[in-house]
């Protein structure tokens, strides 16, 4: 690979020689300052910091915008080492940075989430006798609202912008402003910025009106998004896809599918296209509330508009329909997946072994097993714990521990759900002795331990009429949760008529 790396950079190299031999380069100084910025956008950095060097041998600088090209690529390409070199480079040798170079530098910064970095080139700029402008305001403004520092971002306010800038940087301040009061819980503080927009007279655009109709979707108050979003059309701004998104996401996280079908059509009026996650949501939602049909039927829209969903759509409905019991649908949807190319991965196969153990077909649910190891796919814990589960309810506890030794041999950790369905199938064939050493090996295993397992032993020694070692399991649970003090301790008989 290295290999292949220093081959493809000696070709660029070769050509740019090939590009500039013969050439005077007083003559052709401005055909190598597009040839730079050609490379810079190919993402052929090396080759171009290489020509940059070439041309200031010869005594030829390439201007700022050149400059600027060789910087906003190595950012990036994160290569802010790179990018700090070639600032003072020009702060030594010229020509002297200005504000675009900066901000290219200090997005490169905030994208890294290298806040202190970034401000400090901010504080910077001054020394070398460059102004910010709005840009490098409200970059750095965004990145404070999104690591939670609103009050940092507020500070900003203070620098001294052109009386022009204030103007056409307000509407993006202000929007950048209220996103960071929404995404902190405070949607009363992101209403007061919205009332001050409006007292100002700034001109809302779609991307305002957005931001607040995500804060109150995230309220959970649906009236006011509505009414927002009717205001939009009042203003003559149409509502785009991310303003529908929103409130569909909304309305399916309220389990209220209809309404988010509704606005599905109502897109479909208004001309606004729904992309794949508009599908997705709506997908998800109504799997979730067990309407598979209609889902499926929304993942025929979606091939229909030549929209290939991912993986996830279709696991969704597969899964669905799995846990209908609906096998032949589940198989189908499945087939139809692989028929549009889209590569069947872990989790839809786990949604088809679950299918098939729901209804007890363990031999299959077996076989896709096998089938994962043929297609490259290793089964994950879910895999084993679905197998190990069915096969100890069945009473082949054998089996369970094989698949559970193998699960081991494959390098996959079991859990607490692995070792509470082994339990299970030890007290299915009445076995306690072995559930509670593999109990015991549970609690030394520093795994996160819940009362099911517990639970599942009581049961079987109270159907085995052995309530005094119930009642001994049902103390060593409560002392190990610590409420043993907090909680009144019954007679062995009382505890045994609460199971």
């Amino acid at each position: 690979m290295y290999f292949c790396f220093s081959k493809s950079y000696r070709d660029d190299i070769s050509l740019v020689k090939k590009g500039i031999t013969g050439c005077a380069l007083d003559v052709n100084c401005a055909g190598n300052e597009a040839i730079i910025k050609d490379l810079c956008l190919g993402g052929k950095l090396g080759p171009a910091l290489w020509l940059r060097s070439k041309m200031i041998q010869k005594g030829f600088v390439p201007d700022v915008l050149t400059h600027n090209y060789m910087v906003n690529g190595l950012c990036k390409m994160i290569e802010l080492e790179k990018a700090d070199w070639l600032i003072r480079e020009m702060l030594d040798k010229g020509p002297s940075p200005n504000c675009a170079t900066y901000n290219t530098f200090i997005k490169g910064y905030c994208l890294l989430d290298k806040i202190d970095k970034a401000l400090h080139l901010f504080s910077s700029m001054a020394n070398s006798g460059t102004k910010p402008n709005r840009v490098t305001f409200n970059t750095l403004l965004h990145a404070l609202c999104k690591k939670d520092l609103l009050t940092e971002g507020k500070k900003l306010l203070g620098e001294i912008l052109d009386d022009g800038e204030k103007a056409t940087s307000n509407v993006i301040t202000s929007t950048i402003l209220m996103d960071g009061s929404i995404k902190s819980g405070d949607i009363v503080q992101a209403l007061g910025i919205w009332d001050s927009m409006l007292e100002e007279g700034t001109p809302m655009d779609v991307i305002s009106y957005n931001v607040l109709i995500h804060g109150f979707c995230l309220a959970r108050d649906m009236k006011l998004a509505y009414s927002y979003s009717c205001q939009m059309l009042k203003m003559g701004l149409l509502p785009d896809v991310f303003t529908y998104n929103t409130l569909v996401s909304s309305l399916c996280k309220s389990g209220k599918l209809d309404e988010a079908c509704y606005i599905h059509d109502v897109m479909l009026r208004m001309g606004v296209a729904p992309d794949e996650v508009s599908y997705k949501l709506i997908i998800q939602g109504l799997c979730v509330c067990g309407d598979v049909d209609k889902a499926n039927g929304y993942l025929n829209c979606t091939l229909e508009k030549s929209m290939i969903p991912e993986p996830l759509v279709w696991n969704l409905i597969i899964d669905g329909y799995g846990r209908c019991g609906d096998i032949c649908n589940a198989f189908a949807i499945r087939d139809r997946m692989l028929s549009f190319g889209v590569v069947p991965n872990v989790f839809t196969y786990n949604a088809l072994i679950h299918a098939q153990v729901k209804i007890g077909n363990i031999l299959y649910a077996y076989f896709l097993k096998k089938d994962m190891l043929l297609n490259g796919l290793f089964p994950d814990v879910v895999t084993y714990n679905l197998l190990i589960g069915a096969a100890a309810n069945a009473g082949h506890i054998h089996y369970a521990l094989q698949l559970y030794d193998e699960m081991l041999r494959g390098g996959c950790n079991p859990d607490m759900i692995t070792y509470t369905e082994l339990i299970r199938g030890y007290c299915v064939k009445y076995n306690t002795k072995e559930a509670e050493e593999l109990l015991a090996k549970l609690l030394k295993s520093g795994l996160l331990t819940d009362h099911v397992p517990f639970q599942i032993l009581i049961k079987q020694y109270c159907k085995m009429k052995e309530p005094d070692r119930a009642f001994q399991l049902y103390r060593k649970w409560l002392t190990g949760n610590k409420r043993l003090s907090s909680l009144e301790i019954r007679s062995p008989a009382k505890t045994v008529q609460n199971y």
